[in-house]
């Protein structure tokens, strides 16, 4: 026969909150709705943007936050022959893609390495590429252009997927190593027992067990890197080679001598920034898996 005590109610005892837990509680009570208005803010953005994309100069002024009375097409066909987005858009995918590739291929192999090689040099090699995380661009933009300029790779497509690719390997390696030091050592030992080599094992084993981990700095790549100006500014001095981001700022500039077009700029705008929001909202949740994944072990 159970014995309850007179002064204590049945059931299991509950604590009251601590001082961490009621913090806890009012941060998420103050920050989720400040990220839903953030997000909302965005998407305002870039549904204003569209809009406005497919008016006239006139209608932007007089009704900007109306839908098109008709939607005006011809701006975008203006910021494609007019703005030369045209050529633009396939230097853009010419560097970004080759970039992106190389990145990959110099980035895999070495994070592999550092990830499952043990010397007494590989703790400096792993901060090395970290503390590349951290130079700014402004800081290596001078020397980076005299070397450039000796090896006459200024105004190039190639020296501007070199720069890249330099700038690109330091987060990828360091990424990667993470990611490589979570997929299970007792894979490559039982291929080793089988008699493949390491380079096998990397390329037909590991590889493709990181293939989250690949999918993910592809893609941060393709993002960092599509609507990139400062680099390209410095680099390419020709609109045979301008980016998009080149084209945009000199359709800009057409427009204080040739005119306001608000329509087609918006249209030039809208030209940059879709690509990479579809591949975002395509992508998005490969990246976020990829990044946890690789934050722990």
């Amino acid at each position: 026969m159970a014995v309850v005590s007179p002064g204590r109610p049945p059931g299991p005892l509950t604590r009251p909150p601590g001082p961490l837990a009621r913090r806890l509680t009012a941060a998420r009570i103050v920050g989720v709705p400040l990220v839903w208005l953030f997000a909302a803010f965005n998407v305002f953005t870039g549904v204003w943007l569209l809009l406005s994309s497919l008016k006239s100069g006139d209608e932007i002024f007089s009704s900007p936050w109306r839908l098109p009375t008709t939607p005006n097409w011809g701006n975008y066909a203006r910021a494609w022959t007019d703005g030369l987005f045209g050529q633009a858009a396939v230097n853009t995918v010419v560097v970004v893609g080759g970039t992106a590739l190389a990145t990959l291929l110099l980035a895999a192999p070495a994070a592999y390495v550092l990830s499952r090689i043990t010397t007494r040099f590989n703790s400096s090699l792993t901060l090395f590429f970290a503390l590349g995380l951290g130079i700014p661009a402004q800081v290596v933009m001078l020397p980076l252009f005299v070397v450039m300029n000796q090896l006459r790779l200024v105004n190039s497509l190639f020296g501007l997927i070199i720069v890249y690719v330099a700038t690109s390997l330091p987060f990828a390696v360091f990424f990667l190593t993470g990611f490589f030091a979570t997929l299970p050592v007792e894979l490559e030992e039982a291929a080793a027992l089988d008699g493949a080599t390491p380079l096998r094992t990397f390329w037909q084993i590991m590889l493709p067990m990181a293939r989250g981990g690949l999918v993910t700095v592809l893609i941060l790549n393709i993002i960092q890197h599509w609507g990139e100006t400062v680099f390209a500014l410095v680099f390419i001095q020709t609109t045979d080679h301008q980016t998009l981001s080149l084209a945009l700022l000199g359709f800009l500039q057409q427009m204080q001598y040739n005119g306001a077009d608000w329509g087609g700029l918006f249209a030039g705008v809208a030209l940059v920034i879709l690509p990479v929001l579809a591949c975002y909202v395509w992508l998005g949740r490969r990246i976020i898996e990829g990044m946890t994944v690789g934050s722990v072990k």
